[in-house]
């Protein structure tokens, strides 16, 4: 009902008959739930198990704090949804993967933000973080459900000491204070934003581990490891975005210190999130970045025969290689499309050094992209195309090392950073690929050359009484006229059609014989009946072709 009101009053406050008509669904919503809770409570009768108590009383209370933030009671909701953000927490590590998604998004989407605003009225710190907050306002006296939780984990109400954050495990992880962006270090204004670096430094090892103890996994399953890191990429986007807005509606300027920080750590958030992008199409695309197309077939264990013999490996078609090189192109235009947009973050534009970082690293990507456009048209036998493709690419190739890296790009999970040595390996792969080209399309020359001789020599060899459907533009060759001395040759002519047989074939019926023996014994003339004998007609059409 919100979602739709804001929809179609835009900007406009819920008032009136809109916000009673909220505040008395909410409650009567509440009072079914807590009847729910009520019942589940009775285990024997209700047949419920514990986490389905826990649900529904997480259920309840959220719906209890939405009340309160109709009611604009801040404090109240924050206690309400303190206790529901606990309850789901501890359900979210239950171990079910779907309803921990579920849960998740519940806490991201409708709880967090309603505690973080709820928060935002009681004039809390930007930089206390939900935990804290959660911490603070959860109700741990004469509420069984809480005391429950800390009894199972002491932890669960400890925010822990300043610049740490529980993980999901129980433990603790750095949260960061300062982001650093080029030349600049700034204040993490927004705990919401830390909080989700430190998730994707978490992450971002955890990636690194992953990549290194399986370098033998598929292309897809490497770049499905990368979700774990984008996800709280996206989370600090977004964050750095709603910090930002709400500065904005507050009436900040933008020369202000705070909106200035929250513009670093946006670009360098988006930046990051970019990075991860690009590095998950670069593993998607397979080794080199997809500079080299190798076989499919020869990555994969073929099956051993009923009899026991190995089984040949099928050579991949070229309508699969195709495929796979379309998906590649389209790979390459996402990640260009990623490089375009990160030059209208804020900053980008000023900083000519990194513009320039970044033309190249489009250009490197730009010829990768020609690579594989140009390796379709050579399994298509286009070699003129393939060439002029191929010199394309060599052109964009980027031949001056991008930015200082590291060398080994195995020790790190590729990101948008490309090496000297890759661009030095497409270099050489282009140069070999036009030289390549370049001798097969010399060689199609002189092939179509030879080929149209010969016709010309074919052609010239018949006189011209037998060319005389051709009109020749350099004039006739009036010394080959006709074929002497002549040869003996078989001419057309018309046929014509003699049926000789007719009068001899017997067909089903007609017993001629039997006749002839019948009239000459009556005398010529006369048939069986008496009557005058009429003449057949003689050959198949009635001619009259006698014997």
């Amino acid at each position: 009902m919100k979602s739709t009101h804001s929809a179609d009053s835009g900007t406009k406050a819920i008032t009136g008959s809109t916000r009673q008509h909220i505040k008395s669904r909410l409650q009567k919503a509440s009072t079914h739930a807590q009847r729910l809770v009520e019942l589940l409570k009775d285990r024997a009768g209700s047949g419920g198990t514990h986490d389905d108590l826990f649900e529904a009383r997480a259920y309840f209370v959220s719906l209890r704090g939405a009340v309160e933030f109709e009611k604009r009671s801040w404090q109240r909701c924050l206690q309400e949804y303190s206790e529901s953000r606990l309850l789901y927490t501890a359900l979210a590590k239950s171990g079910n993967a779907k309803r921990n998604d579920v849960f998740r998004d519940l806490l991201s989407t409708t709880i967090d933000p309603s505690i973080r605003y709820a928060a935002y009225q009681l004039k809390l710190p930007r930089t206390t973080t939900i935990d804290n907050i959660v911490a603070r306002y959860a109700p741990r006296e004469k509420n069984e459900y809480v005391q429950e939780i800390i009894k199972a984990d002491p932890d669960a109400l400890n925010a822990g000491r300043p610049g740490q954050k529980r993980s999901s495990v129980g433990g603790a992880q750095n949260i960061p204070r300062t982001i650093r962006w080029r030349s600049r270090e700034v204040n993490l204004e927004d705990a919401s934003t830390a909080q989700a670096l430190a998730a994707v430094s978490a992450a971002e090892a955890k990636l690194s581990s992953f990549l290194s103890s399986n370098p033998d996994l598929d292309s897809e399953a490497k770049a499905a490891a990368y979700d774990d890191v984008l996800i709280p990429s996206q989370d600090a986007v977004d964050s750095t975005k709603t910090a930002l807005d709400e500065l904005s509606n507050e009436g900040v300027s933008p020369g202000d210190p705070r909106m200035q920080a929250l513009q670093i750590t946006r670009t360098a958030v988006n930046y990051a999130l970019v990075g991860w992008r690009v590095g998950r199409n670069r593993v998607l695309c397979g080794s080199q970045d997809g500079a080299t197309l190798e076989e499919e077939s020869s990555r994969k264990t073929p099956r051993p025969r009923k009899d026991g013999k190995i089984r040949k490996a099928q050579e991949e078609g070229t309508g699969r290689k195709l495929t796979r090189l379309r998906e590649r192109v389209v790979l390459y235009d996402a990640t260009l499309q990623s490089l375009d947009s990160v030059k209208g973050l804020p900053g980008v534009a000023a900083d000519q050094t990194f513009v320039q970082e970044l033309d190249t690293e489009r250009k490197y990507f730009s010829a990768l992209r020609c690579l594989a456009i140009a390796r379709s048209h050579a399994l298509l036998s286009n070699t003129k195309n393939a060439l002029a493709l191929f010199a394309r690419a060599l052109e964009q190739c980027p031949q001056l090392p991008i930015s200082t890296v590291p060398e080994d790009p195995a020790s790190t999970p590729p990101k948008l950073e490309v090496t000297p040595t890759q661009t030095s390996f497409l270099y050489t792969l282009l140069e070999s690929n036009v030289h390549r080209h370049r001798a097969l399309v010399e060689l199609h020359g002189i092939h179509d050359e030879m080929v149209k001789a010969a016709e010309a020599k074919s052609k010239t060899a018949l006189p011209m009484i037998e060319r005389l459907d051709e009109y020749p533009t350099n004039g006739a060759d009036l010394s080959h006229l006709v074929t002497y001395p002549p040869m003996i040759q078989p001419i057309p002519v018309k046929p014509l059609f003699y049926d000789f047989a007719s009068n001899y074939i017997e067909y089903p019926g007609r017993g001629r014989e039997r006749d002839e023996r019948k009239a000459d014994a009556r005398g010529p003339g006369v048939d069986g009946k008496g009557e005058p004998k009429q003449e057949a007609k003689k050959g198949w059409f009635g001619f009259g072709f006698g014997r």
